[in-house]
């Protein structure tokens, strides 16, 4: 794993970092939800019948698994700087260019740390904003890589949910950026953009995941 170590600036990641973004959604959708159902809840109670008692207890608890998301989903993400920290650094491009964001496509590793043997995968992200970059086809956005799985019960040898999270979404420091870009291999940076036209497959395949051939990869990753 390649590790990349550079001073987060929190107030920065706080404001364009969409991997943190997508947290506080869910937590503020969680307590949304949670607040309506206990709002049903005490209506059901307020009928006082037998039936509805039983409906109201159901959504009480619902509202209760609801309020407990905006405490796990922080929790099992972790902190900005903490993802920074134990990522692996990884190249990605700009395949696609739209009206609001672009497309990223990341090379990454997705094998967990049992496995054999590395499965390399083509992944893709579709981002909003990107400072520190020209929003381009082909600009190159060093990136950490951010992995988990949906469930803890999964038997796969990796990760379900995979994705790439620039740099730049970390730091204004334009120096930082040209380090990370400087430490992943001319081989990688040309593997992507050779790859740029298969942005739209992977998009569409199962958890935007392509495995890409090991006769295809640079030899320092076979």
């Amino acid at each position: 794993m390649r590790r990349f170590q550079f001073p987060v600036d929190v107030a920065h990641a706080k404001s364009v970092n969409e991997t943190m973004a997508d947290v506080r959604r869910l937590r503020v959708s969680a307590i949304v939800t949670a607040v309506v159902l206990i709002a049903a809840a005490a209506w059901f109670f307020w009928l006082a019948h037998p039936w509805s008692y039983i409906l109201g207890a159901v959504f009480v608890i619902t509202a209760a698994t609801s309020l407990w998301v905006t405490v796990w989903a922080p929790r099992k993400v972790g902190t900005v700087e903490d993802l920074y920290k134990k990522g692996s650094l990884v190249p990605a491009v700009i395949a696609e260019t739209r009206a609001r964001g672009v497309t990223l496509l990341a090379l990454i590793d997705i094998a967990k740390p049992e496995a054999d043997s590395p499965h390399y995968a083509l992944v893709t992200r579709s981002i909003r904003s990107l400072p520190g970059h020209e929003l381009v086809e082909g600009e190159l956005v060093p990136s950490i890589s951010v992995l988990s799985d949906r469930t803890k019960n999964t038997i796969s040898d990796s990760w379900q949910m995979v994705s790439p999270m620039p740099i730049a979404w970390g730091t204004t420091d334009m120096s930082v950026i040209e380090r990370a870009t400087a430490e992943i291999s001319e081989a990688e940076w040309s593997l992507l953009v050779a790859n740029i036209g298969l942005s739209e497959k992977v998009r569409e395949a199962d958890n935007q995941q392509l495995l890409v051939d090991p006769h295809d990869l640079p030899d320092d990753l076979r």
